[in-house]
């Protein structure tokens, strides 16, 4: 019996890249065909302040409508691979096989996350990540429905901000971005922000202590109880979203 073909991608160890984002570098590749990936650290980072996210009138009337019906981790598969998709205003993707293959792994061992948009059946926007520690790198997000890229990325603030997360790196600053809140700091600045989101240590971070929950939202007492009695026994809807995003630390 012949062996199995070696793969014709370079193969990353996920705890390589984990290792990585916890000094601040992160893998990205020349275009969606790219063999291999190059490892960058920004000397400019983007972060958008968790209790900074700029809520439109406009936005926050798309998010209350529930225009989409708003998932985590449901397709995480399906996600990043419509993040690498080519687009008409994107025609070249960083996102190659080797990373979609780590993030894939890293999602089945509970450490990279997506938010999904979905009208009806089908997946319109979103995008995912990397939860370490109190920190969340978001690494892509997409759009093929208006506001549906804005609207996972308020979901995914709520979420963090439920789930006690400290820290979300943007990466690279967009008009987008900068849009919806994000501001841009230097290198110095982010290391700080960065040990203390994951305390320090790689260790800590793997195994679990101090880390952000990223499910807590789902299990959050009803937003609209103030006695907060009544445990949620469906998924959050969008008047729940708006009013996480509006309440004050």
């Amino acid at each position: 019996m012949k062996p199995p073909p070696e793969p014709s991608y370079e193969v990353l160890d996920p705890n390589l890249v984990l290792g990585a984002y916890a000094v601040g570098v992160f893998p990205m590749a020349d275009s969606r065909d790219a063999a291999g990936v190059y490892w960058v650290e920004p000397r400019k980072r983007a972060i958008l302040p968790l209790d900074g996210f700029h809520l439109s009138k406009s936005l926050r009337k798309v998010i209350a409508s529930d225009r989409f019906r708003v998932t985590a981790d449901a397709a995480f598969e399906d996600m990043i691979a419509l993040c690498a998709e080519s687009a008409a205003d994107r025609p070249e993707t960083w996102i190659n096989t080797t990373i979609e293959s780590a993030f894939t792994t890293l999602h089945y061992q509970g450490r990279a996350h997506s938010i999904e948009c979905w009208d009806g059946d089908e997946l319109v926007g979103g995008l995912y990540g990397l939860a370490l520690g109190k920190a969340f790198f978001g690494e892509s997000m997409v759009s093929r429905a208006t506001d549906a890229s804005k609207v996972a990325l308020a979901w995914l603030v709520a979420r963090l901000r439920a789930g006690g997360f400290t820290l979300l790196d943007c990466q690279f600053m967009t008009p987008h971005l900068a849009s919806l809140g994000a501001i841009e700091i230097s290198r110095s600045d982010y290391v700080a922000l960065l040990g203390a989101a994951i305390d320090g240590s790689l260790g800590a971070a793997v195994s679990g202590s101090a880390a952000g929950d990223f499910g807590a939202l789902d299990r959050l007492p009803d937003l609209g109880d103030a006695a907060g009695a009544v445990t949620v026994s469906a998924p959050p809807l969008g008047k729940d979203i708006v009013q996480l995003l509006t309440q004050t630390s």
